[in-house]
C-alpha cells in the first residue's frame, strides 16, 4: 500500500525562540513527526522561522555596527540562514528519532526560493515586524535606505517588512522528486526565501512570506492528500478566548468563509491557517486539512480531536 502524501506545517511551538530552546523543542517535535511516519504518512515538512530570522537579522545588524567593514545581510540572506539551521536541527532530530524506532529513512532539507510579485500591495503596507529595537537615529537611517519602521512608545523603533503572497516555488521539482521517492523533505522554511524574477535572474526581496500561505501552496503543488497544520491550540474555535468559546470538529470551505466574514479568526494567528486551508482545498477538492497542536497530532489523525476542513 502506498504511503499517504502529507504536508505538515510546524508553528513556533515546534521550534522555540532561541538556539537552545530549538535544540530541545525539535526533539519533542521529532517524536510527533515520527508518530506520523509510523502511521504510514510520507511527510513534506515546512516550518515557521519568525523568531529565528529575527535573531539572525539582529545579529547581522549588530555585526555591522561593531565591524563597519562588514556588509549588512539583506532579509533574503537572513531567511536562507534560518532555513538552513532550522532544517539542520529538524532533520537530525527526526532522523535520530526514526532510527531509535528501527526506521531508516532519509531526511533532507532543501533551501527553497519562492517568487513574489514586486507590485504586491504588501510592499506598500508592510506588516511583519523584525529585528531589534532601534533608536530614533537608527530608525531615520533605515527610512533613508527606503525601509519601513514602526514606533513603540518607550521602547524605540523596529523595522517592518512586507508579507507578499507566494507565486511559485522555484525548487518544487526537486521537492516533488524527493517526495515521490518516499523521502522525508523539509522545504519552504519560514515561507521560503522571497525572490523577484528579473529576466533569467532571481533577486532577493526585502520581505517575508506567511508560513501558512506557503504551506497551502506547497500542498497544492505536490497534490498532497492532506495538509496538517500544527499550531498552539488543539482545534479551531468560534468565539476564541471568550466565555462562549466552542470547538469546531469539522467544517467545509463554505462554512470557513462564513466564519471569516464574521471575523471569527484573528489576523496573523488562526486566519492565515484557515485561508491556507481554503487555498489548498480549492486546488485539491478531494484533499483534507487537519488543524491541531503537536501534542495531539497522533490522536487528531486518528479522528479523536482537532479540526478537519474539507471542500
Amino acid at each position: 500500500m502506498s504511503k499517504k502524501r502529507v504536508v505538515v506545517s510546524l508553528g513556533h511551538e515546534a521550534l522555540g525562540h532561541t538556539t537552545l530552546q530549538q535544540w530541545d523543542a525539535v526533539r519533542i517535535t521529532a517524536k510527533a513527526l515520527a508518530d506520523l511516519v509510523e502511521e504510514d504518512y510520507q511527510l513534506t515538512i515546512t516550518h515557521s522561522n519568525g523568531p529565528q530570522v529575527s535573531m539572525i537579522h539582529k545579529a547581522m545588524t549588530e555585526l555591522r555596527r561593531v565591524y563597519t567593514d562588514y556588509t549588512p545581510a539583506p532579509m533574503c540572506v537572513c531567511s536562507a540562514m534560518s532555513q538552513g539551521y532550522v532544517g539542520y536541527d529538524i532533520q537530525n532530530a527526526l532522523r535520530s528519532e526514526l532510527l531509535s524506532r528501527g526506521i531508516s529513512q532519509t531526511v533532507s532539507t532543501i533551501l527553497t526560493q519562492v517568487t513574489v510579485d514586486p507590485y504586491d500591495d504588501a510592499f506598500y503596507e508592510p506588516t511583519k515586524v523584525i529585528g531589534r529595537y532601534m533608536s530614533r537615529e537608527d530608525a531615520e537611517a533605515e527610512i533613508k535606505k527606503g525601509n519601513y519602521v514602526r514606533e513603540y512608545p518607550e521602547k524605540g523603533f523596529r523595522r517592518v517588512v512586507a508579507a507578499p503572497k507566494p507565486l511559485d516555488i522555484v525548487e518544487i521539482e526537486a521537492i516533488r522528486t524527493l517526495a515521490e521517492a518516499g523521502q522525508i523533505v523539509i522545504a519552504c522554511g519560514g515561507g521560503g526565501i522571497p525572490v523577484i524574477e528579473q529576466k533569467h535572474s532571481l533577486k532577493g526581496a526585502s520581505a517575508v512570506i506567511e508560513k501558512d500561505a506557503i504551506a497551502g501552496k506547497l500542498a497544492s503543488d505536490l497534490k498532497a492528500e492532506e495538509l496538517i497544520i500544527l499550531t498552539d491550540v488543539e482545534c479551531v474555535y468560534t468565539d476564541y478566548n471568550t466565555d462562549h468559546q466552542a470547538p469546531i470538529s469539522e467544517m467545509n470551505i463554505a462554512r470557513a468563509k462564513e466564519l471569516i466574514a464574521q471575523d471569527q479568526f484573528e489576523a496573523g494567528s488562526m486566519l492565515p491557517k484557515i485561508e491556507a486551508a481554503i487555498t489548498y482545498l480549492e486546488h485539491i477538492p478531494g484533499g483534507r486539512v487537519l488543524i491541531t497542536n503537536q501534542q495531539n497530532a497522533l490522536n487528531a489523525v486518528k479522528g479523536k480531536t482537532g479540526t478537519v476542513i474539507t471542500a
